[in-house]
Protein backbone atom coordinates (compact mmCIF):
# COMPACT_ATOMS: atom_id res chain seq x y z
CA UNK A 1 0.00 0.00 0.00
CA UNK A 2 1.09 3.81 -0.69
CA UNK A 3 0.30 6.48 1.30
CA UNK A 4 -0.78 9.33 -0.22
CA UNK A 5 -0.22 13.19 1.35
CA UNK A 6 -2.05 16.36 0.87
CA UNK A 7 -0.87 19.36 1.99
CA UNK A 8 -2.84 22.67 2.41
CA UNK A 9 -2.46 26.44 2.36
CA UNK A 10 -0.23 28.08 1.99
CA UNK A 11 2.52 25.07 1.58
CA UNK A 12 3.77 22.61 -0.85
CA UNK A 13 4.26 18.83 0.01
CA UNK A 14 7.62 19.23 2.01
CA UNK A 15 5.37 19.87 4.73
CA UNK A 16 5.50 16.14 5.24
CA UNK A 17 8.98 15.64 5.10
CA UNK A 18 9.69 14.75 8.76
CA UNK A 19 6.63 12.66 8.95
CA UNK A 20 7.08 10.84 6.23
CA UNK A 21 10.98 9.81 7.25
CA UNK A 22 9.19 8.30 10.50
CA UNK A 23 6.75 6.04 8.56
CA UNK A 24 7.57 2.05 7.26
CA UNK A 25 5.43 2.27 4.91
CA UNK A 26 5.98 3.53 1.06
CA UNK A 27 4.71 7.28 0.73
CA UNK A 28 4.68 10.07 -1.46
CA UNK A 29 3.09 13.60 -0.85
CA UNK A 30 1.36 15.65 -3.71
CA UNK A 31 2.28 19.25 -4.73
CA UNK A 32 -1.17 21.16 -5.55
CA UNK A 33 -1.21 22.91 -9.13
CA UNK A 34 0.53 26.25 -8.58
CA UNK A 35 1.74 25.06 -5.16
CA UNK A 36 5.32 24.75 -6.21
CA UNK A 37 4.34 23.49 -9.42
CA UNK A 38 2.72 25.25 -12.32
CA UNK A 39 -0.26 25.40 -12.81
CA UNK A 40 -2.89 23.38 -16.05
CA UNK A 41 -3.58 25.62 -18.59
CA UNK A 42 -7.00 26.65 -17.84
CA UNK A 43 -7.15 25.70 -14.14
CA UNK A 44 -8.54 28.45 -12.11
CA UNK A 45 -7.75 27.18 -8.83
CA UNK A 46 -11.12 26.83 -7.51
CA UNK A 47 -12.29 23.98 -5.19
CA UNK A 48 -13.74 22.20 -7.60
CA UNK A 49 -11.17 21.51 -9.88
CA UNK A 50 -8.80 21.28 -6.65
CA UNK A 51 -10.55 18.21 -5.66
CA UNK A 52 -10.96 16.50 -9.62
CA UNK A 53 -7.41 17.54 -9.88
CA UNK A 54 -6.55 14.87 -6.66
CA UNK A 55 -9.47 12.63 -8.16
CA UNK A 56 -7.04 12.38 -11.60
CA UNK A 57 -3.89 12.47 -9.71
CA UNK A 58 -4.99 8.75 -7.47
CA UNK A 59 -5.60 7.12 -10.37
CA UNK A 60 -2.00 7.59 -11.43
CA UNK A 61 -1.17 5.66 -8.32
CA UNK A 62 -1.37 2.30 -7.64
CA UNK A 63 -4.06 1.23 -5.38
CA UNK A 64 -5.88 1.16 -3.51
CA UNK A 65 -3.71 4.09 -0.92
CA UNK A 66 -4.39 5.08 2.07
CA UNK A 67 -5.27 9.30 1.77
CA UNK A 68 -4.03 11.91 4.21
CA UNK A 69 -5.02 15.99 3.95
CA UNK A 70 -4.07 19.14 6.13
CA UNK A 71 -5.99 22.08 6.08
CA UNK A 72 -7.38 22.40 2.40
CA UNK A 73 -5.58 19.14 1.68
CA UNK A 74 -8.01 17.77 4.37
CA UNK A 75 -11.42 18.92 2.69
CA UNK A 76 -9.84 17.97 -0.73
CA UNK A 77 -9.71 14.19 1.00
CA UNK A 78 -13.11 14.58 2.49
CA UNK A 79 -14.48 14.76 -0.57
CA UNK A 80 -12.47 12.37 -2.58
CA UNK A 81 -13.23 10.05 0.30
CA UNK A 82 -16.87 10.27 -0.15
CA UNK A 83 -16.35 9.27 -4.24
CA UNK A 84 -15.89 5.58 -4.11
CA UNK A 85 -14.94 5.77 -8.02
CA UNK A 86 -11.40 6.97 -6.33
CA UNK A 87 -10.01 3.43 -4.78
CA UNK A 88 -9.06 4.54 -1.49
CA UNK A 89 -8.44 2.11 1.56
CA UNK A 90 -8.21 4.54 4.12
CA UNK A 91 -8.29 8.52 4.82
CA UNK A 92 -7.34 10.43 7.55
CA UNK A 93 -8.13 14.18 7.81
CA UNK A 94 -7.91 17.28 10.17
CA UNK A 95 -9.63 20.34 10.84
CA UNK A 96 -12.97 18.49 10.13
CA UNK A 97 -14.85 21.06 11.36
CA UNK A 98 -14.31 23.53 8.77
CA UNK A 99 -16.72 20.91 6.82
CA UNK A 100 -19.77 21.58 8.68
CA UNK A 101 -22.65 23.39 7.33
CA UNK A 102 -22.33 26.48 9.83
CA UNK A 103 -18.82 27.15 9.62
CA UNK A 104 -17.42 30.84 9.55
CA UNK A 105 -14.37 31.57 7.78
CA UNK A 106 -11.25 33.28 9.67
CA UNK A 107 -10.14 36.74 9.52
CA UNK A 108 -7.73 35.92 7.52
CA UNK A 109 -9.56 33.69 4.94
CA UNK A 110 -12.10 36.71 4.55
CA UNK A 111 -9.56 39.07 3.79
CA UNK A 112 -8.43 36.78 1.24
CA UNK A 113 -11.87 36.90 0.15
CA UNK A 114 -12.42 40.28 0.03
CA UNK A 115 -11.63 41.89 -3.86
CA UNK A 116 -8.76 44.38 -3.43
CA UNK A 117 -7.48 43.85 0.02
CA UNK A 118 -6.52 40.12 -0.94
CA UNK A 119 -4.50 41.25 -3.96
CA UNK A 120 -2.72 44.04 -1.72
CA UNK A 121 -2.09 41.30 0.44
CA UNK A 122 -0.47 38.95 -2.07
CA UNK A 123 1.48 42.21 -3.34
CA UNK A 124 3.20 42.62 0.01
CA UNK A 125 4.18 38.95 0.76
CA UNK A 126 5.55 38.34 -2.29
CA UNK A 127 8.07 41.42 -2.69
CA UNK A 128 8.61 41.84 0.83
CA UNK A 129 11.51 41.67 2.10
CA UNK A 130 13.08 38.80 4.23
CA UNK A 131 13.09 38.85 7.49
CA UNK A 132 9.96 41.80 7.18
CA UNK A 133 7.23 41.24 9.27
CA UNK A 134 4.88 40.84 5.84
CA UNK A 135 7.21 37.93 4.40
CA UNK A 136 5.38 34.38 4.07
CA UNK A 137 8.06 33.04 6.46
CA UNK A 138 7.15 36.14 9.70
CA UNK A 139 3.36 35.17 8.38
CA UNK A 140 3.79 31.25 8.84
CA UNK A 141 5.81 31.69 12.30
CA UNK A 142 3.30 33.82 13.93
CA UNK A 143 0.45 31.32 12.97
CA UNK A 144 2.78 28.75 14.42
CA UNK A 145 4.79 26.85 11.89
CA UNK A 146 8.46 25.66 13.68
CA UNK A 147 11.13 28.54 12.74
CA UNK A 148 12.92 26.13 10.14
CA UNK A 149 9.95 24.94 8.81
CA UNK A 150 8.62 28.46 8.41
CA UNK A 151 11.67 29.49 6.21
CA UNK A 152 11.27 26.64 3.99
CA UNK A 153 8.15 26.99 2.97
CA UNK A 154 8.05 31.18 3.01
CA UNK A 155 10.34 30.63 0.34
CA UNK A 156 8.29 28.83 -2.26
CA UNK A 157 4.90 31.53 -1.71
CA UNK A 158 5.37 33.58 -5.28
CA UNK A 159 2.44 35.45 -7.26
CA UNK A 160 1.54 31.66 -9.10
CA UNK A 161 0.42 30.40 -5.60
CA UNK A 162 -0.76 33.71 -3.89
CA UNK A 163 -2.62 34.24 -7.30
CA UNK A 164 -3.89 30.66 -6.39
CA UNK A 165 -5.05 31.15 -3.13
CA UNK A 166 -7.04 33.92 -3.78
CA UNK A 167 -9.18 32.08 -6.03
CA UNK A 168 -9.34 28.97 -4.21
CA UNK A 169 -10.62 30.75 -0.73
CA UNK A 170 -13.32 32.98 -3.32
CA UNK A 171 -14.54 29.81 -4.81
CA UNK A 172 -15.58 28.55 -1.33
CA UNK A 173 -18.17 31.20 -0.15
CA UNK A 174 -20.05 31.25 2.40
CA UNK A 175 -18.32 27.96 3.04
CA UNK A 176 -17.25 24.96 1.98
CA UNK A 177 -20.38 22.80 2.87
CA UNK A 178 -22.43 25.04 0.66
CA UNK A 179 -20.64 23.79 -2.50
CA UNK A 180 -20.36 19.95 -1.05
CA UNK A 181 -23.38 19.49 0.86
CA UNK A 182 -24.35 16.12 -1.28
CA UNK A 183 -21.04 14.95 -0.70
CA UNK A 184 -20.49 15.52 3.03
CA UNK A 185 -24.04 13.83 4.35
CA UNK A 186 -23.39 10.53 4.70
CA UNK A 187 -20.52 8.03 5.12
CA UNK A 188 -17.53 7.70 3.13
CA UNK A 189 -16.94 4.28 1.45
CA UNK A 190 -13.76 3.53 2.96
CA UNK A 191 -12.40 3.46 6.70
CA UNK A 192 -11.87 7.13 8.07
CA UNK A 193 -9.85 8.94 10.53
CA UNK A 194 -10.51 12.44 11.92
CA UNK A 195 -7.12 13.86 13.95
CA UNK A 196 -8.19 16.62 16.38
CA UNK A 197 -4.94 18.85 17.28
CA UNK A 198 -6.07 19.97 20.29
CA UNK A 199 -4.11 23.14 20.17
CA UNK A 200 -5.74 23.94 16.53
CA UNK A 201 -7.24 27.67 16.44
CA UNK A 202 -8.64 26.92 12.77
CA UNK A 203 -10.45 23.94 14.08
CA UNK A 204 -13.15 23.28 16.36
CA UNK A 205 -13.81 19.84 18.03
CA UNK A 206 -17.64 20.11 18.48
CA UNK A 207 -18.40 20.41 14.91
CA UNK A 208 -15.41 18.25 14.25
CA UNK A 209 -16.91 15.42 15.70
CA UNK A 210 -20.14 15.87 13.99
CA UNK A 211 -18.19 16.04 10.61
CA UNK A 212 -16.73 12.72 11.96
CA UNK A 213 -19.80 11.12 12.47
CA UNK A 214 -21.67 12.25 9.46
CA UNK A 215 -18.79 10.64 7.50
CA UNK A 216 -18.30 7.61 9.15
CA UNK A 217 -14.96 8.29 10.49
CA UNK A 218 -13.26 7.70 14.11
CA UNK A 219 -11.49 10.67 16.06
CA UNK A 220 -7.72 10.72 17.43
CA UNK A 221 -7.10 13.67 19.58
CA UNK A 222 -3.37 15.10 19.13
CA UNK A 223 -2.21 16.50 22.65
CA UNK A 224 -0.12 19.49 23.11
CA UNK A 225 0.33 20.20 19.15
CA UNK A 226 -1.42 22.62 16.94
CA UNK A 227 -2.58 23.61 13.38
CA UNK A 228 1.14 21.98 12.01
CA UNK A 229 0.83 18.72 14.48
CA UNK A 230 3.34 17.23 11.06
CA UNK A 231 6.06 19.42 12.20
CA UNK A 232 5.60 19.66 15.65
CA UNK A 233 5.07 15.99 16.84
CA UNK A 234 5.87 14.06 13.79
CA UNK A 235 6.76 10.82 15.49
CA UNK A 236 3.05 10.49 17.51
CA UNK A 237 1.51 11.76 14.02
CA UNK A 238 3.50 8.56 12.24
CA UNK A 239 2.60 6.17 14.62
CA UNK A 240 -0.88 7.11 15.01
CA UNK A 241 -1.26 7.04 11.23
CA UNK A 242 0.31 3.79 10.93
CA UNK A 243 -1.94 2.35 13.74
CA UNK A 244 -5.20 3.12 11.54
CA UNK A 245 -3.39 1.50 8.41
CA UNK A 246 -3.22 -1.48 10.49
CA UNK A 247 -6.82 -1.33 11.66
CA UNK A 248 -7.76 -0.27 8.30
CA UNK A 249 -6.40 -3.04 6.39
CA UNK A 250 -7.44 -6.04 9.03
CA UNK A 251 -10.93 -4.81 10.40
CA UNK A 252 -9.57 -4.57 14.00
CA UNK A 253 -10.50 -1.52 15.83
CA UNK A 254 -7.62 0.35 17.46
CA UNK A 255 -9.06 -0.58 20.95
CA UNK A 256 -8.42 -4.34 20.01
CA UNK A 257 -4.84 -4.05 19.50
CA UNK A 258 -2.08 -4.77 21.64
Amino acid sequence: MTAVFVHGVPETGQLWDRLRARLSTDSIALDLPGFGVPVPHGFGATMDEYSQWLERALREVDGPVDLVGHDWGALFVARVAANSAVPVRSWAMDVAGILHPDYVWHEIAQLWQTPGVGEQWAKAAVEAAPGSPESPAAQLKGAGVPAEEAEALGERLDATMAACILALYRSATPNPYAHAAAQLSGPASAPGLVLQALHDPFDDAAASDEMAARLGARTERLEGVGHWWMLEDPGTAAAVLERFWVEAADGRSVEDMP
